[in-house]
């Protein structure tokens, strides 16, 4: 004999607890308007790409400065300046990739495609992140290791320093 519970008898298969998240059943899917994906778009905070390079490249050379400045020391600021590098050159290739070359424009109609080119652009970034920390002791004399961590820090904070900026816009926007 199977047992069946009185629970799942009073439930239609839509209403399953399994199909329910977070305690709240799904909703049906409405797609959006034209109108309404264009307003929708409108209040959404514009970024840029090419700004985030620019104010990355800004911190890492304000860094690479203020390091000479307090340690008198021309290796400790060589140092900050290429961890700033080993951030901002790989970024910018991938700015370049995602949104000024052939590829980008070539799958700009296709979600999955671009998708796959921005995979295809951080992997990039990443091999070319690696290959520039690697070959960090033959390139800057008297490398300091710290300058350098320090400048790849600072520079890859900008990430999250942006995101707070455009996270506070579109609150004090509504």
């Amino acid at each position: 004999m199977q047992r069946v519970d009185q629970e799942s008898q009073t439930q239609s298969p839509a209403e399953s607890p399994a199909d329910w998240e977070d305690g709240a059943q799904e909703s049906e899917f409405k797609p959006l308007t034209r109108e309404e994906a264009q307003q929708w778009r409108a209040s959404q905070p514009h970024f840029s790409l090419w700004r985030l390079v620019v104010v990355q490249l800004l911190v890492g050379l304000a860094a690479g400065a203020l390091a000479g400045l307090f340690t008198q020391s021309a290796s400790v600021a060589w140092s900050v300046l290429y961890g700033a590098a080993a951030v901002v050159v790989p970024s910018a290739l991938m700015a370049y990739g995602l949104t000024s070359s052939a590829l980008s424009r070539l799958l700009a109609g296709y979600a999955q495609a671009a998708f796959a080119g921005f995979l295809l652009w951080e992997g990039v970034k990443v091999l070319l992140v690696v290959a520039l920390l690697w070959s960090a002791p033959w390139i800057v004399p008297e490398l300091n290791w710290m300058g350098l961590l320090a400048g790849l820090v600072l520079v890859l904070k900008v990430y999250w320093f942006g995101f707070w900026i455009q996270t506070r816009r579109a609150n004090l926007n509504g």
